[in-house]
């Protein structure tokens, strides 16, 4: 099984390119949950994510006949741009097969750094599919994301980091995927620091590895489905499994629209812009998806900042969603001189501010002498919501929540 002696030789493998990551006390997040808590902040690496990391250790590693046969991988974009840079980095050519609909954003960076993009597929599984044909076709040596020993003990080094830069810790949360990530910080953490917890949190909608530890057995889930790309993988790798039983305690779930909420909080607290998966750990911490004492000291590995700016709109919208701090409704106005201007005064008699509004006349499901209108609102948090819904129903109007 992975050890401490490997993930060490990683780090001098991989120190020339990888840089060593801040990790710093949150004022915001410790006093909203009331434990200090420390983010250890991956997404500053090169390349935006950990994953460099694990693919400099691993192409270190190679023959000089595996390099001059060249490398393959597949990946949802974080990997794919850490082959990239690292094989570059040491001459060596790469192709990456990444999923038909990874964001732009990746895609563009992966071959910024030198790598050769082959999109197929619908998302990780279907990539490593097509991956494991070229390997086969082309006689490349593949660099898996996460189930290769050399890969995990590249992640571990930012275990290592950890407990140089926070050794008083009590409780370290990192994102699981296929589990290379924690299966190396897990075997890095447990063997320096003493009684040191490590929390691993999925996506609800790729929740592979909850449900193996539920089910006692590695499982594969049918299908995908979060916003948190980076660790939208269909099952966990089998050696990161069995580090996994041994060496984390604890694994839970977040939900997608908490995971927004902390995306969100990240950037207008912290000045943080993070991916889905990347700020899937302090998710958990916010919601409260495990148990820890006041004063606790937290860490969370924000592990990747490589978010498409597309997806952030959808992402920040859906976050102050949660906050209270956006509303859409609709509702249906008699259609006469003066109904609309009467709506709209009593949303500013309480102080919301509107973006936008849609005013239809023309839709089959009102009235031929009504209107449909649908309103975008600025609002100050979810009492300002309930109270401005609670007026308009009170004036009559029939409102529905649409987000």
């Amino acid at each position: 099984m992975l050890s401490l002696a490997d993930v060490e030789a990683a780090r001098d493998r991989v120190t020339e390119v990888a840089r060593v990551t801040p990790l710093e006390y949150s004022h915001s997040f410790s006093r909203m949950t009331g434990a200090d808590v420390r983010p250890k902040l991956e997404n500053f690496q090169r390349t935006g994510s950990f994953k460099i990391r694990g693919a400099m250790n691993r192409i270190a590693t190679l023959s000089e006949a595996e390099k001059e046969a060249g490398v393959i991988t597949a990946s949802a974009g974080n990997h794919a741009q850490g082959v990239a840079l690292a094989a570059t980095r040491a001459g060596v050519d790469a192709k990456i097969v990444m999923p038909e609909h990874a964001p732009i954003a990746k895609v563009e960076a992966t071959e910024g750094y030198g790598g050769e993009v082959i999109l197929s597929g619908a998302d990780y599984n279907d990539a490593q599919d097509r991956a494991h044909e070229i390997e086969a076709a082309e006689g490349r040596t593949y660099v898996h994301a996460f189930d290769d020993e050399y890969v995990m003990a590249g992640q571990g080094t930012i275990g290592l980091e950890i407990a140089e830069q926070c050794p008083e810790a009590d409780t370290v949360i990192v994102p699981i995927g296929g589990g290379g990530l924690i299966s190396g910080i897990a075997t890095a953490l447990k063997a320096t620091l003493d009684d040191v917890r490590v929390i691993g949190v999925q996506a609800e909608g790729a929740s592979s590895v909850a449900q193996s530890l539920e089910k006692g057995s590695r499982q594969e889930i049918d299908a995908v489905d979060t916003i948190a790309d980076g660790i939208a993988t269909r099952s966990v790798g089998q050696t990161p499994w069995e580090v996994i039983q041994e060496r984390v305690d604890e694994v839970v779930t977040v939900s997608d629209n908490e995971i927004a909420l902390a995306l969100t909080y990240l950037l207008e607290r912290s000045k943080t812009l993070v991916e889905g998966a990347g700020a899937v750990p302090l998710a958990a911490v916010l919601a409260e998806t495990f148990d820890y004492e006041d004063d606790e000291i937290i860490v969370p590995a924000l592990c990747g900042g490589n978010i498409d700016l597309n997806d952030l709109t959808t992402v920040v919208v859906r976050g102050l969603v949660q906050m209270g701090r956006y509303i859409k409704i609709r509702t249906e106005l008699e259609d006469n001189p003066g109904s609309l201007q009467r709506l709209v005064d009593i949303i500013a008699d309480h102080n919301a501010n509107i973006y936008g509004i849609q005013h239809d006349r023309t839709s089959r499901d009102v009235a031929m002498n009504a209107a449909d209108v649908v309103i975008d609102l600025e609002t100050h948090g979810h009492d300002h919501v309930d109270e401005l819904l609670a007026a308009l129903e009170a004036h009559g109007y029939e409102v529905e929540t649409l987000v």
